[in-house]
C-alpha cells in the first residue's frame, strides 16, 4: 500500500500506532464507559455491559448439559476480515513504508504479547434458543485481533484526536451481534464459585490479566478461567474430540488454576478425556451434585466486540479445596487477586452484594466478566441450592 498525506513517514506512523496501543490498554475501561454513555448500540442488555440478541441471554441459568452444539464444515465467509480501507487511517507502516495489512501484523511486529499464535477456534454461526443450540464451524484467533481490536484501536485513536476523530471502520461493522458480517470466534469465560453447603458462604476467583501476556483484556479484572473456545491443538483429529463446552472449561481449571500445560501431546493423538484423573474427578462430580455447571448465555464488548460464552462452575466447598488445593498465584495470562481475610484461607472474593456490586460499577473490569457478575448474583439462589 502506497504512503499517503495521513502518514508522511514511517517512523512516525510506528510510534502513534504504539501510542494508540499504549492508550487502549492503559485506557480500556474508561474508554467503554464513554462509549457505554454515547450510547454505543441499541443491542445493549438492559442492566449489563454487554452486546447481545434478547434470545442469548436466558431467562434462567441453563445446566450446561442441556446447550446442544452444532458443527457446520462448510463455513461461510465473512463480509469483513479486517483488511478493509477503512481502517487504513490507523494503519501503521513497516519500514518500507508500506502499511501492516492486518492489525495482527502489526501486534505481532510492534507490540508482541507473550501469548500471540494464530490457533484455530471453533467460529460461532447461529444462536438458536431452543435448548440453546449453538452452531460453530472454522474460524481462527487472529480474526479476533484483526477485527476486535483493531475497532478498539480505531476507537482510541478517535478519542486522542478529540473532535477531529472517526471511525469508519466501527461503522463498517455496524451491528456486531450480526454473526454473518465479520467471523465471530468466541472465548469460554467461566464464573468459578466456592460453596460452603453448611453455611452458605460463598466466594469466586478473580483474575487480573497481564497487558504484556495478552492480546486483549489486558489491564483489567476478569473472572476465572477464560480461555478461547478451540481445540487443544491444530491437529485435525483434535476438531471433533475437542468440539465440547465441558472440556474447554475443563482445560481452563487445569491451566489457570493449577498452572498446568497447554501441551496435552494433542499434536500426535487426541486428548484422551476419560483417562485423565481430572476428568474423572470432577465428571464424577458433576453427577453427585458437588459441581454445577450452568449456561447463563453469551455476549459482545462494546469496545472491542470481542464475544464470550457465559459459564458458572459452582463447587462445593470440600470438593474445591480437595481439587485446588495447589491452586496457583500466577499463571501465563496474569494473577489471581483475593482479599485479605486473615485466615489465608480465603482463594477469592466473596460472593456478596458489596463485592458484585463494587466490581461491576467501580473497578476496571472486563464488560464479560462484570456482566456473568451481576447475572449470577441475580440468580444466586439457582445457583447456591443448598
Amino acid at each position: 500500500m502506497p504512503m499517503d498525506d495521513d502518514h508522511p513517514n514511517a517512523t512516525a506512523s510506528r510510534e502513534q500506532w504504539r501510542r494508540v496501543r499504549t492508550f487502549l490498554n492503559d485506557h480500556r475501561f474508561a474508554l467503554t464507559g464513554q462509549l457505554l454513555a454515547e450510547g454505543a448500540s441499541g443491542r445493549l442488555v438492559p442492566g449489563l455491559p454487554l452486546l447481545a440478541r434478547p434470545h442469548w441471554i436466558p431467562g434462567q441459568p441453563v445446566p450446561l448439559e442441556r446447550v446442544r452444539l452444532r458443527w457446520q464444515a462448510d463455513t461461510p465467509p465473512a463480509v469483513l476480515d479486517g483488511g478493509e480501507p477503512e481502517l487504513d487511517h490507523v494503519r501503521a507502516r513497516r519500514e518500507d513504508g508500506t502499511a501492516f495489512r492486518y492489525y495482527s501484523d502489526a501486534v505481532g511486529e510492534l507490540a508482541r504479547p507473550r501469548l500471540f499464535e494464530d490457533r484455530s477456534c471453533y467460529r460461532l454461526l447461529e444462536v438458536a434458543a431452543d435448548g440453546p443450540t449453538l452452531t460453530f464451524g472454522r474460524g481462527r484467533y487472529f480474526d479476533v485481533i484483526n477485527i476486535c481490536e483493531a475497532a478498539a484501536h480505531e476507537y482510541a485513536a478517535s478519542v486522542l484526536a478529540g473532535p477531529d476523530g472517526r471511525t469508519p471502520f466501527r461503522d463498517a461493522v455496524g451491528d456486531p451481534t450480526d454473526l454473518a458480517r465479520r467471523p465471530v470466534m468466541e472465548a469460554v469465560t467461566t464464573l468459578t464459585v466456592r460453596h460452603d453447603r453448611r453455611t452458605g458462604d460463598a466466594e469466586f476467583l478473580l483474575h487480573w490479566r497481564d497487558p504484556a501476556k495478552v492480546a486483549s483484556g489486558g489491564g483489567l479484572f476478569q473472572v476465572m478461567p477464560v480461555g478461547m473456545f478451540q481445540a487443544s491443538h491444530d491437529a485435525p483429529w483434535n476438531e471433533a474430540n475437542d468440539f465440547d463446552l465441558w472440556r474447554a472449561v475443563l482445560r481452563e481449571l487445569s491451566e489457570e488454576l493449577l498452572g498446568g500445560s497447554e501441551e496435552y501431546g494433542s499434536s500426535k493423538a487426541p486428548i484422551d478425556y476419560e483417562a485423565w484423573p481430572l476428568h474423572r474427578t470432577l465428571g464424577a462430580a458433576r453427577q453427585d451434585g458437588s459441581l454445577r455447571m450452568f449456561w447463563l448465555g453469551l455476549g459482545m464488548d462494546p469496545l472491542t466486540f470481542v464475544t464470550d460464552l457465559l459459564t458458572v462452575a459452582v463447587f462445593d466447598a470440600e470438593l474445591f479445596d480437595e481439587v485446588f488445593r495447589r491452586i496457583v498465584s500466577t499463571n501465563d495470562e496474569g494473577r489471581r487477586v483475593g482479599l485479605d481475610d486473615a485466615t489465608g484461607r480465603s482463594v477469592g472474593i466473596p460472593f456478596t452484594a458489596e463485592q458484585v456490586d463494587r466490581l461491576t460499577t467501580t473497578e476496571p473490569m472486563q464488560p464479560a466478566g462484570a456482566a456473568l457478575l451481576r447475572l449470577a448474583w441475580g440468580h444466586r439462589e439457582a445457583l447456591l441450592r443448598r
